[in-house]
């Protein structure tokens, strides 16, 4: 990994009933690619990324609440 690159998975809800699963390097391209591909999604979690895939949630965030920033503060 470079770097100062910050990796996280992201668990997100993008309709009443579906939800996806992503490995993510940068917040606020994510927000834009729900915004394109799942105009309807509600919120989305970010985990620390781990490789047996069970990291820590470190924050949340919904389409009324998004990130400011590329990686978390």
């Amino acid at each position: 990994m470079e770097k100062g690159m910050k990796k996280y998975k992201v668990i997100a809800k993008v309709d009443s009933k579906d939800f996806v699963r992503y490995n993510v390097n940068d917040l606020l391209k994510f927000t834009s690619f729900l915004d394109t591909q799942f105009p309807k999604w509600r919120w989305f979690n970010v985990y620390r990324y781990t490789k047996d895939g069970n990291g820590e949630q470190l924050q949340s965030f919904t389409s009324k609440n998004r990130p400011s920033h590329k990686f978390l503060i």
